[in-house]
């Protein structure tokens, strides 16, 4: 069955910076988009930042200039870099993928999949 497994969330000061993993594992014929979402405590799952397979980015209003996607298509795994971070980052933060799979039947479809979440605390 196909998985999305992060890593990389952490403890930070504010300042400075982690680095965000997540592979898609598994039976895969292709990954369409990639991102990451956060979820803070009392809030909304949002989009951090998206990726077309193309390469084209999508970022929220409150990290454009701090956080860069990437993706590494021969390994289906995008990346998060987070710089400068902020207490206000503080969040557990959740990659999703669509990709096409055959994982619940013998039809090869477009599927949305979602890591596990990884933790990322911003405090001094």
């Amino acid at each position: 069955q196909v998985q999305l497994v992060e890593s990389g969330g952490g403890l930070v000061q504010p300042g400075g910076s982690l680095r965000l993993s997540c592979a898609a594992l598994g039976s895969i014929f292709s990954v369409d988009a990639m991102g990451w979402y956060r979820q803070a405590p009392g809030k909304q799952r949002e989009l951090v930042a998206a990726i077309a397979s193309g390469g084209n980015t999508d970022y929220a209003d409150s990290v454009k200039g701090r956080f860069t996607i990437s993706r590494d298509n021969a390994k289906n795994t995008v990346y998060l870099q987070l710089n400068s971070l902020k207490p206000e980052d503080t969040a557990v933060y959740y990659c999703h993928a669509d990709l096409y799979s055959s994982d619940y039947d013998d039809v090869v479809n477009l599927r949305s999949y979602w890591g596990q979440g990884t933790q990322v605390t911003v405090s001094s």
